[in-house]
């Protein structure tokens, strides 16, 4: 880790980069250059407000102050999807785009707020999660409703984008025609990557969709909302709130939305065994989706907490694939695909984002 007097170069930017998550706020300050980033500090706070939080990282910066901010946004809506500046007109579009991320565009808007009241006079620059999915295929992007919602920016748009662009840009010369990206973590996709373009993802028009992650269903049967509004009362706040925060790993096992947790007690309960399993087929699944939208598979890459941490999982979904040449076993016979395991490194390609925006030839815009 670099020292965060590396940024008083002249040749490099102090970048704060903030991502508030489905679980925690993660942070780093980047020495941003144009032969790249290098990460000072970082750090993770859970449930800390945001003066504290403030306080922390400027404990952390020992008196540097950043020259730019740079903002992770789960959700821009159907006209925000490339890095921007945040001035009012961006706020007021990302206030509206929240009706696509009700669990994370409130809190991301209140942390934009609390920054630019610490930071008055630092730009600070809107970074999407579902930039890197923009130029989606229109057979993976459309969704099977009416016509007429598309005039309303009802689409598939995926997400986790920020930590697939990481992976693109560490796997260089050695990136593949047809990657799979498994980012596993308390929210989980599966993206389809052709040549460094996303041509299909598994998370849909919100990050709610796609496969069970660790208190978000995933993709359900629609008719089984219906059955609940109709049968047993339930509004949409009901609705959302069960999907977002009681489904998953959470409601299969009634235990704990962490893995770690399920893993201790899966010997001794079954349903903690049975949200591994339904997590892993449903990952497996997906992955063999992808496959289809790629016309195969050259490599897979698990990322994210989940998906760099947890051996098992990993190859319980991969012996799910066995059929498709995957494997983690290195003694394994007829390996078509290559597997890999790297870290998301959100930050530093945002970092890389409002580098690049903030030392355009025009500025930040």
């Amino acid at each position: 880790m670099a020292a965060v007097s590396a940024v008083e170069s002249p040749r490099r930017t102090g970048v704060l980069t903030l991502n508030e998550g489905s679980s925690s706020l993660k942070f780093g300050f980047y020495a941003a250059g144009p032969d790249g980033v290098e990460e000072c500090t970082s750090g993770e706070v859970e449930g800390a407000q945001p003066a504290d939080l403030f306080d922390r990282i400027d404990a952390d910066l020992d008196g540097a102050r950043p020259a730019a901010i740079g903002h992770r946004i789960v959700h821009g809506g159907p006209e925000l999807f490339d890095p921007v500046e945040i001035d009012g007109s961006v706020l007021a579009r990302l206030e509206r785009a929240t009706a696509f991320a009700p669990l994370h565009g409130p809190a991301a808007l209140s942390l934009i707020r609390a920054a630019q009241a610490r930071y008055p006079d630092v730009p600070q620059i809107a970074c999407f999660d579902t930039g890197f999915h923009k130029g989606l295929e229109k057979v993976a992007a459309v969704l099977p409703i009416p016509k007429a919602f598309r005039a309303d920016g009802v689409r598939r748009y995926g997400f986790h984008g920020l930590s697939c662009q990481s992976i693109v840009h560490q796997l260089g010369q050695d990136l593949p025609d047809r990657l799979i990206i498994a980012h596993l973590g308390s929210g989980a996709s599966i993206t389809a990557v052709r040549k460094g373009r996303s041509i299909d993802t598994s998370m849909g028009l919100t990050p709610s969709g796609g496969i069970v992650m660790a208190s978000r269903s995933g993709d359900i049967d629609p008719g089984l909302l219906l059955y609940l509004m109709r049968e047993r009362g339930m509004d949409a706040a009901a609705i959302e709130n069960m999907v977002d925060r009681r489904s998953g790993l959470l409601g299969v096992s009634g235990v704990s939305g962490d893995l770690r947790k399920l893993h201790a007690a899966a010997a001794t309960n079954a349903d903690a065994a049975l949200a591994i399993a339904a997590f892993c087929r449903s990952a497996a699944k997906q992955i063999a989706a992808m496959m289809v939208s790629l016309g195969g598979a050259d490599m897979i890459v698990f990322t994210a907490g989940i998906g760099e941490n947890d051996a098992v999982v990993r190859s319980t979904i991969c012996a799910d694939l066995d059929w498709a040449g995957v494997s983690t076993d290195s003694a394994a016979t007829d390996v078509r695909v290559v597997v890999r395991v790297l870290p998301s490194q959100e930050g530093a390609e945002m970092a890389r984002a409002v580098f690049a925006l903030t030392n355009s030839a025009n500025g930040p815009h």
